[in-house]
């Protein structure tokens, strides 16, 4: 049985953070070598340069976390305003353009006269998780001038996605405007941002309602949690829910949250995290799935089997479904399942958006994947 809460169409999202003009080269495994370590889980493509390398395909698209999450959110029926800085280029006519047929407010785009729109370019072979070359451009220049006063006003909901150099720096403004205008707040912020700025960022997650973050990323935040002045370890410990010991734990219960210098259970490290004040903490393991804790509890959802043709933009379905989801009311459960439906559409194509699913297919695609997301749930 489908979940009913309040209808979504009535609620307003702002996201933040980039876009890009996305160029996709699908390349043939024969044509294009892989080098893989036997010491580390690394892989690496190999180009000889000087030469023509056949592609399957070659397409162009938009993308970027804030117009990703937008388009993610306006398919599910809100109506979003994007906040993002784009230079007076083709690149940002296209991006423009995305706005128009996803139903997306311009609104809050800011233009540099003196930088270029973003642009990716990605290279997919192999397993179909691309190698990304990036250039930021306008992206890494947003200012608290491009940020209006009244940027959240009736917004139900702010999604802020990774944002870089001078753009990082308005990371804490825009939080504790968004809470101040009375915003379910969601982040999904990059690991740059988590290593060069790790300081700002702790500084204000108090002020979040839902933080999502790879088992990456979180690894990379645990030895600034326990650092002086962090909470107790020992008080989270004994805050954190009971997972019984079982062999049919799902990974990331087993294996915990891996720091360098320290380890600490998943319970345990999403506890330190709830002491800093977000309501919800999410974790995702890639096709391992993904773990939520909040209301005193942590869940786990398996992820859906399908056929990848491409990685990208499945973390920017995923976080925004999620957080559509818990900013409507939905369970935790239920928000996770349709997060990853969503997710599971955008990994079955080679782009970030065209697999962006609305509401009523993903409703009714959980009829069947019920039987696969099985969400189990602890504390």
């Amino acid at each position: 049985m489908v979940e009913h809460t309040a209808p979504i169409a009535e609620l307003n999202a702002v996201t933040v953070g980039s876009a890009v003009v996305d160029i996709i080269a699908v390349v043939a495994n024969k044509d294009i070598e892989r080098l893989t370590l036997q010491n580390t889980a690394a892989s690496f493509l190999l180009l000889e340069p000087g030469r023509k390398i056949e592609a399957d395909s070659i397409s162009i698209h938009t993308g970027g976390g804030a117009i990703n999450t937008g388009v993610a959110l306006s398919r599910l029926g809100f109506a979003v305003a994007p906040l993002v800085k784009l230079g007076r280029d083709l690149n940002a006519s296209k991006v423009l353009e995305t706005l128009g047929a996803e139903k997306l407010s311009d609104r809050l785009v800011c233009r540099s006269e003196h930088h270029a729109t973003g642009v990716a370019v990605m290279i997919s072979a192999h397993d179909r998780n691309p190698s990304i070359f990036t250039f930021r451009g306008a992206n890494t220049r947003l200012t608290p001038a491009d940020i209006p006063a009244d940027a959240f006003a009736g917004a139900n909901l702010v999604f802020v996605s990774g944002l870089s150099n001078d753009s990082a720096d308005c990371f804490p403004g825009i939080i504790r405007q968004a809470k101040a205008a009375g915003a379910f707040v969601a982040t999904n912020p990059g690991i740059r941002q988590l290593t060069s700025r790790r300081e700002a960022f702790l500084g204000v997650i108090g002020a979040v309602d839902l933080l999502t973050i790879n088992k990456v990323e979180a690894a990379t935040l645990l030895p600034g949690l326990m650092a002086p002045g962090g909470a107790a370890i020992a008080m989270v410990e004994n805050a954190c829910p009971l997972v019984p010991p079982s062999v049919d734990l799902p990974p990331l219960l087993r294996s915990g949250i891996g720091g360098g210098q320290a380890d600490l259970t998943l319970p345990a490290f999403m506890s330190l995290l709830h002491a800093q004040g977000p309501r919800y903490i999410a974790i995702t393991d890639g096709s391992k799935g993904a773990y939520v804790s909040g209301e005193g509890r942590l869940l786990y959802c398996p992820t859906l089997p399908v056929e990848v043709a491409g990685t990208a933009g499945a973390g920017d379905a995923f976080a925004a479904t999620l957080a559509a989801g818990l900013a409507a009311g939905t369970s935790i459960a239920e928000a996770m399942i349709s997060a990853t439906i969503n997710a599971a559409s955008v990994v079955g194509v080679v782009d970030t958006q065209s697999g962006l699913l609305d509401r009523a297919t993903v409703d009714a695609r959980k009829l069947s994947a019920r039987k696969i997301l099985r969400v189990q749930t602890w504390g």
